[in-house]
């Protein structure tokens, strides 16, 4: 009879309502094929530890629930098969840059005030029906491509998670808000510019950023927050050009 093949998992535990320090808890499970860090941790917690404080939903890599530390590196639990893991040892942390509720679970309260703070919705001004759906705002393919990349954003937080900014500027609105608030500006229905601009045009905005680019390395939806600051950073720039060269600077840009 073979050998069954077994994994060892190592969970960074803490409980900061009744514990002062972090420890390590290693748990050793059998080997399945096809298995996710998320599959995992549920057999651990129903098999071996029920203590175990972990945050999930769809298992499906829309919800963005699962996020966390695996061996140093922002992923999605649900979404990282045990195969792609290449180490006889997994190591989970929560994500860096939050506060930690319990063990694996992280507060994104912060995380999504720095979100709403940038006013992620169309702002419309000067026309009454929009708030009795009365009319639709038809879009070319030219325009909804300006800003389709950036509008599948899951909230997951990883990007954050990776910003080296944001671990040292709490007024940091970070990567996922920053290239939300491009979506919005990209998009030719909003009317909301110069609200936003004066919430990120600012010491903690979006000059803040040093542009490493860990942010689009660990997005797993292709998001690429880099790309949408950059954008943004290239629309103020053009705002504060001659006004004779503005229309110059718009074609190169779009």
């Amino acid at each position: 009879m073979e050998k069954e093949e077994k994994v060892r998992i190592k969970v960074l535990r803490f409980n900061p309502s009744k514990e002062r320090k972090a420890s390590y808890e290693s748990y050793e499970l059998p080997y399945i094929k096809g298995f996710t860090i998320l599959d995992s941790l549920l057999y651990i917690k129903e098999n071996l530890d029920h203590s175990l404080a972990i945050r999930y939903s769809c298992r499906m890599a829309i919800c963005g629930s699962c996020g966390m530390l695996i061996n140093g590196l922002p992923r999605l639990a649900c979404y990282t098969q045990l195969s792609d893991v290449k180490r006889k040892e997994i190591v989970l942390e929560p994500l860096p840059n939050f506060p930690i509720i319990r063990d694996l679970v992280s507060d994104f309260e912060g995380f999504f005030e720095h979100h709403k703070s940038l006013k992620p919705y169309l702002i419309r001004k000067g026309e009454e029906d929009i708030d009795e759906n009365k009319r639709e705002y038809i879009q070319h393919i030219e325009d909804l491509e300006k800003y389709l990349q950036f509008s599948v954003c899951i909230k997951c937080g990883l990007c954050y998670a990776s910003c080296p900014v944001a671990s040292t500027d709490e007024l940091f609105p970070g990567p996922q808000a920053l290239s939300q608030a491009y979506r919005y500006i990209a998009d030719n229905r909003d009317n909301g510019l110069e609200e936003r601009l004066k919430l990120i045009d600012n010491p903690h905005g979006i000059w803040r950023c040093h542009f490493a680019g860990s942010c689009s390395k660990v997005c797993p939806k292709g998001v690429d927050p880099a790309l949408g600051i950059q954008l943004l950073r290239r629309y103020l720039m053009s705002l504060r050009k001659p006004k004779k060269k503005l229309a110059e600077v718009y074609r190169r840009a779009y």
